[in-house]
């Protein structure tokens, strides 16, 4: 309460930020000044402005004016040439950065009408300062003035029916949408309006944390995570979620490791039985499908540190589920790269009650001729899947991972396929 009263006093009546906009606003009638260009202004102050500053317009979403606040690519391959030859780097890691960079740091968009994504200039001038005085790439590629942007999630998440919409933000087959962008943000309309997907949608769209995508075949607007950086900050609130405790996180850490090296999906799978599926009740399990699969594998892997993580990988003609294809920078290790194919199964197509499936052993449901079909049919799309990433070549050292989940209680895998 005492939070909202404060944001009341500083913006209303005659607090502090309206008293500021107010002799901004006298002072460009005539008085002074001539043009006023702020930025980083919360749509939210804006709308709780009312008479103080009812002069502004909004630039942001206008094509001529979308690249003002971002980095293009011409522009970040110049920086970043420049920085190589300023600091005596090798010019041939350039390329490399760049590519670095498009995952991590790319993808915003601020109109629908321009193709062009745009990097974050916070990132990516972090980036080059790191890169200039260590001559080495940056070890934790989430500057901390960025940090800030996981507490804005975290707070729709709290809001009516913000959960839902939050986790949905992680599936890239069905992107969250919106007739239009909502314009009003005050502090009442967020306390008393009703929680409409399209409201939550572009809080985040504010927020930085979702960007425009384009537009479906209905004209609405697509919204999607940018990139890397900010997907981490999505899958880190899962994870805490998920695995709250310090022992959690601490073996999930211990299994996560073994697998980057090994390839050996047993341990892992325990742990998402035992501990990450628990955490689903029974309205829960209505959603036992791929996605949920598929979500609970990229939270529990995540390692940006190490692996480029990409899900929905276009390959061929077709999309894989879960590629963790090792960061350039780190191939000197002793990392692999994965590539993960999900599929469900329900106790009905199984035959078996719950109590039934709890006393199998992994052996025992391979057999089941509804797993074994899946299986198959995972395993003949990671063979498909691996020969389009043969084909573009580069050197990876490809394992591939058949999963299999029945009704979010138990996994049957394929052992980890050779290297090459």
């Amino acid at each position: 309460a005492r939070g909202a009263d404060r944001y009341h006093e500083l913006v209303e009546s005659e607090g502090t930020i309206k008293t500021f906009f107010k002799a901004v606003k006298a002072g460009a009638e005539g008085r002074g000044i001539d043009r006023v260009f702020p930025t980083g202004v919360s749509p939210v102050v804006l709308s709780d402005m009312t008479s103080g500053y009812n002069v502004a317009e909004d630039l942001s979403q206008r094509p001529r004016f979308h690249d003002l606040c971002g980095f293009t690519g011409t522009e970040l391959r110049a920086a970043l040439e420049a920085t190589a030859a300023a600091h005596d780097l090798d010019a041939g890691l350039v390329d490399a950065a760049l590519d670095l960079m498009r995952d991590f740091y790319n993808g915003y968009r601020f109109t629908s009408q321009r193709e062009e994504r745009v990097y974050n200039p916070t990132l990516a001038l972090y980036f080059l300062k790191q890169w200039a005085e260590n001559g080495a790439y940056p070890e934790q590629l989430l500057d901390d003035n960025l940090a800030m942007d996981r507490n804005r999630i975290q707070y729709v998440a709290r809001l009516p029916h913000g959960e839902t919409l939050v986790n949905r933000a992680l599936d890239p087959t069905e992107p969250l949408t919106v007739s239009q962008l909502v314009n009003r943000f005050g502090v009442r309309d967020m306390l008393t309006a009703p929680r409409t997907p399209d409201f939550l949608a572009t809080l985040l769209y504010y927020f930085g944390v979702l960007t425009l995508a384009g537009r479906n075949e209905l004209g609405e607007l697509v919204l999607t995570i940018p990139n890397q950086v900010i997907r981490k900050l999505y899958v880190e609130r899962l994870q805490e979620q998920a695995l709250p405790d310090y022992g959690d996180q601490e073996q999930r850490q211990a299994l996560c490791r073994r697998f980057y090296a090994t390839g050996d999906l047993g341990p892992l799978c325990d742990l998402l039985e035992q501990r990450y599926f628990k955490v689903f009740d029974n309205r829960d399990l209505r959603w036992s499908n791929e996605l949920v699969v598929k979500t609970a594998f990229l939270v529990t892997l995540f390692n940006d540190a190490f692996y480029l993580m990409d899900s929905e990988p276009a390959l061929g003609r077709g999309y894989g589920d879960l590629l963790l294809r090792v960061r350039p920078d780190m191939r000197q290790y002793t990392l692999l790269d994965h590539l993960l194919e999900f599929k469900a199964v329900s106790l009905k197509a199984v035959g078996l009650t719950s109590a039934e499936l709890a006393a199998k052993t992994r052996e025992e449901l391979r057999t089941l001729p509804a797993v074994a079909d899946a299986l198959r049919d995972a395993q003949a799309q990671l063979a498909r899947y691996r020969q389009t990433l043969e084909a573009a070549g580069g050197p990876l050292k490809l394992h591939t991972h058949a999963v299999v989940c029945i009704r979010l209680e138990r996994l049957v895998f394929t052992d980890a396929s050779d290297c090459y």
